[in-house]
């Protein structure tokens, strides 16, 4: 029972009764899984140009940001670093004080190679009157660990990933932040602008924007053109109740309820406030350095021009349907391009009245687009395209997680083991419909989905609920195309020697 200083506390967050009501029943039903059609791939809902096709597309792309369209490339960045660096906090608390493992070995063996190695032998200097080299030489690597980890240090153990040293050029070295301050002026400005935005936490936005005015002259000047650069927050309002586990509100110490951030599935309400006729979405860590950059300005390129190649054919498909004045054979072409190149398919469509047929393909033509980048399947954790059931017993293509799949069901799992490509959070988005008005976003949530997860708060187990994923759930009522992508523009820095790799040096 929820006690007025409860109903307080919920209203001051701006979620509603109804709202904690509806997550406490999530909390004891679950969410339930996915019925699955089939994994996606190469002619079943996944297309891979051939290089005529590419330069078509790329132009079509050029061609759209020279009609003084406004793009957004949008960078979930809220994230710490503390997880990269799980394996150098374990060795600071180990009982030993030499690298044992292979992952202690091979930071300490390559530590020249990382971009923040001249800061970090800065703080080493200052703080233990030893360089790294002589610290290292007198045993005491725990020494350097702590300096790169704490925040008397480089303080890497609590700052944001968008804000560490990934790579290293001959005019200094750069961060993530930078990197894609880059790729915004490589294939995401148009009228001489780029607009970038970062989801932030809201302890670490001062940090955002000070780095942002340390670096955002170079690359004006770099690159000849204007940045706006602009920065949010996850709102209160998505945060989640979390619960015991016998599903009854969990409290702090003080007896008020505890409220947890909804996970990236809350973003669709920040991506909902950007104005944009084309927003890019990637990922803060997914980052090269220039030298590796074309294959990612491409095929960026590649998948923007298929987006609006699309959209073009939905906006005079619906301007047809809009006018009443269409023929049989015109309706016939509609059916085709959604069930063809937009995968959605309605098993009994046939059993539909010409005026049902008409609201039908109406429905599924007026909604926001998205169109994915995915690669190969390299055996890494995450997501994966599939054609599944849809509320309405369409079938349609989604991001699946793997929580998402009943693991009891045998198919179901040949299937997601079997699947040939993977989602690298690689998207493109078109949010407006064809008279130029935005979409409301949290319309096309699938709120069915979610995830529940085990958690602890000082000492006291939890159970955690998400909101549907940005990328999955959230998403989940978008018309959604993928597309063949090389691997080559997927580098994510998951542990700091992800950072040694050929694709960060």
């Amino acid at each position: 029972m929820l006690s007025p200083e409860d109903l307080k506390q919920i209203a001051e967050k701006g979620i509603t009764e109804e709202q904690v009501a509806t997550q406490l029943e999530e909390f004891k039903k679950g969410f339930p899984f996915l019925k699955l059609e089939a994994a996606a791939g190469i002619g079943r809902g996944v297309i891979a140009p051939a290089d005529s096709e590419r330069a078509d597309y790329i132009a079509r792309w050029e061609a759209y940001k020279a009609e003084g369209k406004k793009i957004v490339k949008f960078v979930p960045a809220s994230g710490a670093a503390s997880r990269m660096f799980k394996d150098m906090f374990a060795f600071l608390g180990a009982d030993y004080d030499e690298p044992r493992t292979d992952f202690e070995k091979k930071f300490f063996d390559n530590i020249e190679k990382f971009a923040f190695y001249d800061e970090l032998n800065a703080a080493c200097v200052k703080n233990e009157g030893k360089d790294i080299a002589a610290l290292v030489a007198a045993g005491n690597y725990k020494a350097v660990v702590a300096n790169m980890l704490e925040s008397r240090g480089l303080n890497y153990g609590q700052l944001p990933k968008g804000l560490l040293l990934f790579h290293r050029y001959e005019d200094g070295v750069r961060t993530p932040l930078e990197e894609h301050l880059v790729e915004g002026a490589l294939y995401a400005s148009s009228a001489g602008e780029a607009n970038v935005h970062f989801t932030v936490s809201h302890e670490h936005k001062a940090l955002f924007e000070k780095k942002v005015a340390e670096k955002k002259d170079k690359y004006v000047a770099k690159f000849g053109i204007n940045y706006n650069i602009s920065f949010s927050e996850q709102k209160p309002s998505t945060d989640t109740i979390a619960a015991n586990p016998d599903n009854t509100p969990f409290r702090n110490a003080d007896g008020s309820l505890l409220f947890r951030p909804g996970g990236h599935g809350a973003l669709i309400q920040n991506l909902n406030d950007i104005d944009a006729d084309v927003i890019f979405v990637k990922n803060i860590d997914n980052v090269v350095p220039d030298r590796l950059k074309n294959d990612t300005v491409t095929y960026k390129q590649l998948i923007a021009g298929i987006l609006v190649t699309l959209q073009e054919k939905v906006f005079s498909y619906l301007r047809l349907l809009d006018s009443g004045e269409y023929s049989n054979s015109q309706i016939e072409e509609i059916i085709r391009f959604v069930q063809n190149d937009l995968c959605c398919r309605k098993p009994d469509i046939k059993n539909l009245e010409d005026a049902d047929l008409v609201i039908y393909l109406r429905s599924k033509l007026n909604r926001p687009i998205r169109v994915c980048g995915v690669v190969k399947n390299v055996g890494e954790p995450g997501g994966g395209p599939f054609l599944t059931y849809n509320q309405d017993g369409t079938i349609s293509l989604q991001i699946l997680e793997s929580s998402q799949i009943d693991k009891s069901n045998t198919e179901y799992m040949k299937m997601f083991t079997e699947g040939t490509h993977f989602n690298p959070v690689d998207l493109v988005c078109a949010v407006k419909n064809y008279k130029g008005e935005p979409f409301n976003l949290p319309d096309y949530v699938d709120k069915t989905t979610g995830f529940i997860s085990s958690k602890s708060k000082n000492g006291k187990e939890l159970k955690a609920l998400e909101l549907p994923g940005l990328w999955n759930g959230a998403m989940s009522n978008w018309n959604t195309v993928f597309v063949e992508v090389p691997l080559s523009t997927f580098n994510p820095v998951k542990t700091v020697n992800d950072l040694l790799r050929e694709q960060h040096q």
